[in-house]
């Protein structure tokens, strides 16, 4: 039985319609991210229920163990249930979550809270990758999934500027941050549910390569099986080599203002000026990369010229944190750059990573970008917890080069992947479904 909310396209959809529904994928994993974010509220969470940091660092790093489970059984579910099917009640869900974060009176509370919202958002937000491969043919992906990222990191911002402006007006109370949260989350996923669609079971077994041209790869009379994705070597590349790209990243998203701080003294406000830099560049990145990743049809070559640039960069970065007198304008040129580089690398890697997921079976993109989630979730759990005692007993430079090690370890999975290192001739309009030639 089809459920009233969940409208199902038999054909594919083309110009406008699709990048309406494109949006809406985007802006669901922008209000997901939002109603995750809790840093702008911090202090006076700590000081209202009298908690300490420590005690704040072990709820977000149980709530992000809850959200990395979510993230792998809400990729299977979008898979067997469809996107649309597991996402419009679940975005209700959160937002009920956010209006019981008012009820938090003791650091119980808000262990119960945070680990509750984590997992359905976690869940909720795994379909939203999918969408964005379900509607973006592969002449298109790597600019769409370079829109999806800006969801994340512009929830930070929105977070933000939406506390700096009404937290005065209503007398400091973080509580009304979550009461605004849950308000504005309840109107956009109306606004979501009113437009957004799901494909059939049909179309999502497709290739789509671009509007109008496809190929049917699969026998959908034969279940999807998940050891389909995991027998092919180049899907261990993708999944083994994130995991260590990943780590500079979190360690930077994390903990970038407070590293610049500790090692070379700077203020606070200099800090977040630099970082600021950083995820300026990499949103511009992002997208102006993702759409010549799209006009060339390559990706390995952005993601291995991306990284080198970034190991260069970091590499000077660590090297600058042992000494003194480097600069404010010196650090943004390099932040600027280090969020530059990371973000020609990202966006190329994540069509990559979906469209090899794709040659492996079209119905399993939910699970592959579960399994994504899943691990960004994990780094971040050990950046809570072995990040600080690093630090403590060796001090920032020594982690920052062992985020650049994990970092090098990246070139030679990307030689892993699937996809021409120079243009072709002429485009392809068929895929088999066997592995392509890397």
């Amino acid at each position: 039985m089809r459920l009233s909310y969940v409208r199902e396209l038999d054909e594919y959809p083309t110009g406008a319609r699709r990048m309406k529904i494109l949006t809406m994928a985007v802006l669901a994993i922008l209000i997901g991210s939002y109603e995750g974010q809790i840093a702008p509220v911090v202090p006076l969470l700590l000081k209202d229920l009298d908690m300490s940091l420590a005690t704040y660092g072990a709820v977000s790093g149980a709530a992000a163990v809850a959200g990395a489970i979510a993230s792998i059984l809400g990729g299977r579910l979008t898979d067997r249930l469809g996107r649309v099917r597991l996402l419009i009640p679940l975005m209700g869900l959160t937002a009920v979550c956010c209006f019981a974060m008012t009820l938090v009176h003791s650091p119980r509370d808000l262990l119960i809270a945070r680990i509750v919202l984590a997992f359905v958002d976690g869940v909720a937000m795994a379909s939203t990758a999918p969408l964005i491969r379900d509607f973006s043919p592969r002449l298109g992906r790597a600019q769409a999934f370079g829109f999806w990222t800006w969801g994340p990191v512009g929830a930070n911002f929105l977070a933000a500027a939406i506390a700096g402006w009404t937290l005065p007006i209503f007398n400091d109370s973080w509580r009304s941050q979550f009461v605004i949260m849950g308000c504005f989350s309840l109107v956009i996923s109306a606004v979501i549910a009113l437009n957004i669609a799901d494909l059939s079971p049909e179309l999502r077994a497709r290739i789509q390569h671009t509007e109008q041209a496809a190929a049917q790869v699969v026998d959908l009379g034969r279940p999807a099986r998940v050891r389909s994705l995991f027998v092919r070597r180049n899907i261990w590349a993708h999944v083994i080599g994130i995991s260590l790209w990943l780590v500079l990243y979190i360690t930077l998203s994390l903990f970038g203002q407070t590293m610049l701080v500790d090692a070379l003294g700077i203020s606070s406000a200099q800090a977040s000026t630099i970082m600021a830099a950083f995820w300026s560049l990499n949103l511009l990145t992002l997208i102006v990369t993702g759409r010549v990743s799209d006009r060339t049809q390559l990706r390995k070559p952005f993601s291995l010229g991306g990284t080198i640039a970034a190991v260069l960069v970091t590499a000077y970065l660590a090297a600058s944190l042992g000494q003194e007198d480097v600069s404010t304008g010196t650090l943004m040129v390099v932040g600027a750059l280090l969020g530059g580089s990371l973000g020609v690398a990202y966006a190329p890697w994540m069509a990559n990573y979906s469209e090899d997921a794709e040659d492996a079976d079209p119905r399993l993109q939910g699970t592959a970008w579960g399994l994504f989630g899943f691990l960004t979730k994990a780094i971040a759990v050990v950046g809570l917890l072995v990040i600080p005692r690093v630090v403590a007993a060796t001090g920032w430079q020594t982690w920052l080069f062992v985020a650049l090690g994990c970092l090098v370890l990246f070139i030679p999975a990307i030689l892993m992947f699937n996809g021409p290192w120079r243009r072709p001739a002429r485009m392809p309009v068929t895929v088999a479904l066997g592995e392509a030639e890397g």
